[in-house]
C-alpha cells in the first residue's frame, strides 16, 4: 500500500480535528469527503487511494475528517456543532498545516461547508470544487427545485413521513454490508462497510441530518466570487442529481460546470469517474496558478445596535450623566463583540456597526448586549443580516451593510430583528425566532421577511 500523510491535530478550543498533508504542490488544496470519511481508513480502499494521491500529485493535499466524523473530535448527539463552527474548524486546520490559502474542494454534504468558507474567507481561498455537491440537506417545491437524495422518495408524498423513514433506515442498516451488497468486490465492499461505520455512527449521523434539515444556504451561492468548478454526474445518482450541479452552476457567478456519465456507482466519485475529475481538477489547479482575482468582496454578518430614545434620554439626565453612561454603553458592548469575535468597524453617537463570520455569534452578542445594558438604565435595539460586502478602504460596505441597518431601525426597544437569511442560516440551532412580517426597507429593493430573535 501507497505510503500517506502522518495523521495530525487542529484544535478549535477544546476540539481536535484530524487532518493529513500529503504532496508538495504549488497551491494547496483542502479535501472535504461527504458521505464518509476516516482519514486513516481512506487510503485502504484502492479506488479511493489511487484519488487522493492522483490529487496530490499536482497540489499540496491536505485531508480532514469535519467535526464528529472519522478521527475528529465526536460531538454528542445532542450538540451538533453549527455550520459556522465548521466554517472555523476548517480555518483552524489550514492554520495547522501551515497553509495561508487553498484550492476548497467539498464534496456530497461536505459542499455546503466549502461554499461557506470560500464566501466568508476570499483571502484564504484559492479557488472552489464542488463535486457531487447537495446544494442543501432538504428539498423543496417552492421555487428552484434544489434536489437531495430524497427528491425521488419525495414526489407526491408527505415529506416528514419521508424523512422519518429514512431515518429508520439509517438506524437499521448504516455500517452494515446491506449498504455495499451488490458490489462485484467483496474486499473493497467490505472496506466501504468499515469506512461508513468507522466515520460516523448512525445515532451522530441522524443527529447531524436533523440538525441541518432546514438549513438553506442559497442566499451565500450568489456571494461565491473565488474562482469555482462544479463536477457533477449526468448519469442516475440518487444522491447529487445532475440539477444540483445545475443549479449552483446557476447561481455561484463564473463558476464552470463539467458534467461527466457514469453508470457505476454515481454516487462515489473516485470510482469510474475518477480520471476525469483528477483531469479537470488539475487544469483548473493550473489555472489558478496564472490567474489572481482581487479580493474586494466578502461574506459577512452585519450587526448593528442602538440605544432607544438616546437624545430624550439624553436631555433628561444632562450632559455629564448621559456621556458617562455612553461610555459604560461602549466599553460594555466592545468586551461582549470580543468574546463573541465581532469586529467593530464603526461607532456612530451611540450605536455599533461590527461584523462577524457567523450569523449565530451575531445573534448571542446582540442578544447579551440588549439585556447587559438594562443595567445602565438604557433600552437598545439590534438588526443583523449575512450578506455579501464590498471592502471599501478596507472596510465591508455596500447593499448587504445598508439592509442590515435598515433591519436594525425596525426593531423594537430590547428586541434583536433579523432578516430571513440570518433565520435559514441558524436553522436548527434552538434559536426561536417570532414572525414580525413583510417590510419595505427604504432605499432596498422588494419586501423583506423579518424575524425577532425569542
Amino acid at each position: 500500500m501507497e505510503s500517506h500523510g502522518e495523521t495530525n491535530y487542529a484544535w478549535n478550543g477544546d476540539i481536535s480535528l484530524a487532518y493529513q498533508v500529503v504532496g508538495e504542490g504549488h497551491l494547496d488544496l483542502l479535501y472535504l469527503q461527504g458521505y464518509a470519511s476516516h482519514v486513516d481508513l481512506n487510503w485502504e480502499g484502492p479506488a479511493l487511494r489511487r484519488f487522493l494521491h492522483g490529487l496530490a500529485r499536482y497540489a499540496r493535499l491536505i485531508v480532514t475528517d469535519r467535526r464528529g466524523w472519522g478521527c475528529s473530535d465526536r460531538f454528542s448527539p445532542f450538540d451538533v456543532a453549527p455550520l459556522e463552527t465548521m466554517t472555523d474548524d476548517l480555518l483552524c486546520v489550514l492554520d495547522a498545516a501551515g497553509s495561508e490559502r487553498a484550492v476548497v474542494f467539498g464534496t456530497q454534504e461536505c459542499g455546503i461547508n466549502a461554499s461557506l468558507f470560500a464566501a466568508t474567507y476570499p483571502e484564504r481561498t484559492h479557488g472552489l470544487v464542488l463535486c457531487d455537491a447537495l446544494a442543501r440537506y432538504d428539498w423543496t417545491d417552492v421555487g428552484d427545485a434544489l434536489p437531495t437524495e430524497l427528491q425521488a422518495r419525495w414526489a407526491g408524498r408527505n415529506h416528514e413521513e419521508v424523512w422519518e423513514a429514512n431515518v429508520a433506515e439509517l438506524a437499521a442498516e448504516w455500517g452494515r454490508s446491506a449498504y455495499s451488497a451488490d458490489w462485484p468486490d467483496r474486499r473493497e465492499a467490505e472496506w466501504h462497510t468499515r469506512l461508513s461505520r468507522s466515520a460516523i455512527p448512525p445515532g451522530g449521523l441522524i443527529a447531524e441530518m436533523r440538525r441541518f434539515r432546514g438549513t438553506d444556504i442559497s442566499a451565500i451561492y450568489p456571494t461565491i466570487h473565488v474562482p469555482t468548478l462544479i463536477l457533477g454526474t449526468s448519469g442516475g445518482d440518487p444522491i447529487s442529481s445532475a440539477e444540483n450541479a445545475l443549479y449552483l452552476a446557476r447561481v455561484i457567478p463564473g463558476a464552470r460546470l463539467v458534467q461527466h456519465e457514469c453508470t457505476e456507482r454515481p454516487w462515489l466519485h473516485w470510482y469510474e469517474r475518477a480520471p476525469a475529475i483528477l483531469f479537470e481538477t488539475q487544469r483548473f489547479v493550473a489555472s489558478l496558478r496564472e490567474e489572481e482575482r482581487a479580493l474586494d468582496r466578502l461574506l459577512a454578518t452585519a450587526l448593528f445596535t442602538d440605544i432607544v430614545d438616546s437624545t430624550a434620554t439624553a436631555v433628561r439626565l444632562g450632559d455629564a450623566a448621559w456621556r458617562e453612561i455612553v461610555e459604560r454603553h461602549h466599553a460594555l458592548a466592545r468586551s461582549i463583540l470580543a468574546r463573541y469575535g465581532g469586529r467593530e468597524v464603526d461607532t456612530a453617537g451611540d450605536g455599533f456597526f461590527a461584523t462577524f463570520d457567523g450569523p449565530g455569534r451575531a445573534i448571542r452578542a446582540a442578544q447579551t448586549i440588549v439585556e447587559s445594558m438594562c443595567s445602565l438604565g438604557v433600552e437598545v435595539r439590534a438588526g443583523i443580516h449575512t450578506g455579501e460586502c464590498e471592502l471599501l478602504d478596507g472596510k465591508p460596505g455596500g447593499l448587504a451593510v445598508n439592509i442590515g441597518a435598515r433591519v436594525a431601525g425596525l426593531a423594537r426597544p430590547s428586541e434583536v430583528l433579523v432578516s430571513e437569511t440570518v433565520k435559514s442560516l441558524v436553522a436548527g440551532s434552538g434559536i426561536v425566532f417570532n414572525d414580525r412580517g413583510h417590510h419595505q426597507l427604504k432605499g432596498i429593493p422588494g419586501t423583506w421577511q423579518l424575524w425577532a430573535v425569542g
